[in-house]
């Protein structure tokens, strides 16, 4: 089974939408001037740049007041953590310029903690796990709402700077699935739930459920295997079908429910 299709819906899970390394890559600068350097010819900013660095984030930040109850939470949460990951990007800014955005701010964070905390993320209890599927749920219904296509493409995994002007136009939604992935990391390190993987009877029932409301089985086959449709679905077409994955899932026994939900995450929180 293509695990990519299994997660194709959990990719936004603790990241919100925008988490993608390319997409980071567009946004984040990447070439770096010669500001200073020390004996051994490598570039280093001074102290005082680094503080205009941090103050430039600050101020970044204060545009988007949407996304500063996420970061606010993360502080409290994992102090050092927040620290480190501020630190770290006022280097990479004094080095390389500016950053366009806090949406790309928010992305790098979320993307920071996915990778260094997300498999707590899937011992976490009942209740964290779940909300943060219920916010996928919405966020699909909002891509749907904006654009069919983008929502086609966030489906396909496919990378598009238009992710990152649905997010600056639906920041509250982004901010509450990085707070719930947030959430669901501290719930799981204070719970450590271990839930076995899910097992081919897990699936099947997904299948029987995915066919229970209406899907047939090239559809089926994209969204569990991978396999591409011939012709492709079209977009508005594909969306309908990940909202109904995702409502079948709601609607399997809560075991298997939650074996799916846990498997999704630890998987995500590995690539």
């Amino acid at each position: 089974m293509n695990i990519l299709r299994l997660v194709l819906l959990g990719l936004a899970a603790l990241a919100a939408i925008i988490c993608g390394v390319a997409l980071l890559r567009q946004a984040l600068p990447s070439n770096v001037p010669a500001t200073a350097s020390n004996a051994s010819g490598v570039f280093r900013p001074s102290p005082a740049q680094i503080e205009a660095a941090r103050k430039v984030l600050d101020e970044k930040l204060a545009t988007a007041p949407d996304y500063a109850v996420f970061f606010n939470r993360l502080d409290k949460v994992f102090p050092d953590e927040y620290q480190a990951f501020l630190g770290a990007l006022a280097l990479r800014l004094a080095l390389a310029g500016e950053i366009r955005s806090a949406d790309v701010l928010m992305a790098e964070a979320a993307r920071s903690l996915r990778l260094s905390r997300g498999l707590l993320a899937a011992k976490a209890g009942d209740p964290a796990l779940e909300h943060i599927f219920e916010l996928q749920a919405t966020m699909l219904r909002a891509l749907a709402a904006k654009d069919p296509h983008l929502c086609g493409s966030f489906l396909n995994g496919d990378d598009s700077q238009d992710f990152f002007e649905f997010s600056a136009q639906n920041r509250g939604l982004v901010a509450a699935m990085g707070i719930a992935g947030l959430e669901a990391i501290k719930d799981g390190e204070v719970k450590g739930i271990e839930r076995p993987p899910p097992a081919g009877k897990d699936f099947d029932a997904l299948e029987q459920a995915l066919r229970a409301k209406g899907l047939e089985t090239p559809e089926i086959e994209m969204l569990l295997d991978g396999k591409p449709s011939d012709p492709p679905i079209a977009d508005a077409k594909l969306c309908r079908d990940g909202l109904i994955y995702l409502e079948a899932l709601t609607g399997l026994p809560g075991p298997i429910r939650l074996r799916i939900y846990g498997f999704a995450i630890e998987l995500m929180a590995r690539s």
